[in-house]
């Protein structure tokens, strides 16, 4: 099973949580944008466009958090060794995959 912070412990995105909040509201914004667009009949190209920018943008956020579980949690758990440093490499392992896939 994969180890998951415990309660009160930080996230690694910690430090920059008002930085993945504000992207994410921006992405938000993005989406009821598109909303719109469809229900205003707008080209489809032009939707596709939008679309294909909320993904980069939502994307770009996933890189950060990413990042931040790299350098905090994965980091942690290295530091700490066996089972949680094999469980918390799998998890960002597969994190990777997801990405990677989607």
């Amino acid at each position: 099973m994969i180890h998951r912070e415990e309660s009160g412990k930080s996230h690694g995105y910690v430090a920059d949580k008002q930085r993945v909040a504000a992207r994410l509201k921006r992405v938000e914004g993005q989406v009821r944008a598109i909303t719109r667009m469809v229900e205003d009949d707008t080209y489809c190209i032009d939707v596709l466009t939008q679309i294909s920018a909320c993904d980069k943008a939502l994307k770009s956020v996933a890189l950060l958090l990413l990042n931040d579980h790299l350098n905090h949690c994965v980091r942690t758990a290295v530091s700490q060794g066996g089972d949680i440093a094999d469980d918390k490499l799998k998890e960002a392992e597969d994190a990777i995959a997801r990405l990677v896939r989607s």
